[in-house]
């Protein structure tokens, strides 16, 4: 006969024996499930890809009313931007809008339309919006137009805004100019001071929103692009043709050559005539009679100096 403890202590050990093996069983069972249905491991979270998006989404107009003055929500819904299938370094997608010309010429005047490079300049964003409204206006029916208002969504964005994109990166100084790895380099050093909003960055288009404009002036071959600046207060000209004289208030004033800018690549290199108009300040909208004034000026102007053949000959 065994005695009582012993029997005991048997049977404890025989019940966490039995209790092991049900363990050990069923973390074998719930491995072989994993390993056969593919799950090894938990999938993991992916930001959403706003690249691949073809729909436009309500709340991206949300988003950029915050920072553009006298734009309003319904304004920006209402004008047809789409996403072109670009995004910023963070993610948000650069809008734009295609007008078809009226088709009474054979070939149309092809315009590139840029708004907001520098994030710091809103108004340089919110001008190409209130343009926008007055596009379908019989003036500028003559022109195939493409219309990009933000081309820096991530430096408008920013808390303050910055001229910079996310990476830190002026993009008017990111363009493939000639000689630029010499070039673009030495100026930000020795003529800047190592200015950080005016970083060109580590080579020609590394970013994302300057390899955009890049790509898609090879795309739209355009005649002529024009891109909104602030608070110069005045014109500046690349490229063939003479330069126009004023839009508006704003005189013409020959501001310089730079490395990597958008002038010096379209308009020196690519012999596309740039148009670079700085309005008179970056916060503060021009009043409605000049803002109509410029667009009014600067349409009638390319209508009158910008023949399409001319343009194509002279960039080839």
């Amino acid at each position: 006969m065994i005695p009582d403890k012993p029997r005991s202590s048997l049977l404890r050990i025989a019940i966490s024996v039995a209790l092991l093996a049900v363990f050990s069983f069923a973390v074998y069972y719930l491995v072989a499930y994993w390993l056969v249905s593919g799950r090894q491991t938990p999938p993991a979270s992916t930001p959403p890809d706003t690249a691949a998006s073809t729909e436009f989404r309500p709340e991206w107009c949300a988003q950029l009313v915050k920072r553009l003055p006298t734009v309003s929500r319904e304004m920006c819904l209402n004008l047809g931007l789409q996403p072109t299938g670009a995004v910023s370094v963070k993610g948000f997608p650069i809008l734009a809008r295609d007008y078809a010309a009226d088709g009474k010429r054979a070939e149309p005047l092809r315009v590139l339309l840029l708004g907001g490079i520098h994030g710091d300049e809103p108004t340089a964003a919110a001008v190409v919006f209130r343009w926008m409204e007055a596009i379908h206006l019989p003036i500028a029916h003559s022109m195939q137009w493409r219309v990009v208002p933000v081309v820096n969504p991530d430096g408008l964005f920013a808390t303050p805004a910055t001229r910079v994109n996310a990476n830190g990166v002026d993009l008017n100084r990111n363009f493939e100019s000639p000689n630029w790895e010499a070039e673009a380099p030495k100026y930000w050093q020795q003529r800047t001071k190592n200015d950080p909003r005016r970083y060109p960055g580590k080579a020609p288009l590394s970013e994302p929103e300057s390899r955009w404009v890049h790509d898609e002036i090879e795309r739209f071959q355009p005649h002529v692009v024009v891109s909104i600046h602030a608070p110069l207060g005045e014109l500046d000209f690349d490229g063939p043709a003479e330069p126009p004289r004023r839009f508006g208030r704003l005189m013409y004033n020959r501001i310089g050559v730079y490395p990597g800018s958008l002038g010096n690549y379209g308009g020196g290199h690519k012999q596309i005539p740039v148009i670079t108009i700085e309005l008179e300040n970056a916060r503060q909208m021009p009043t409605d009679a000049e803002t109509k004034r410029i667009w009014r000026d600067m349409v009638i102007w390319m209508s009158r100096n910008l023949q399409p053949g001319a343009a194509s000959r002279a960039a080839n």
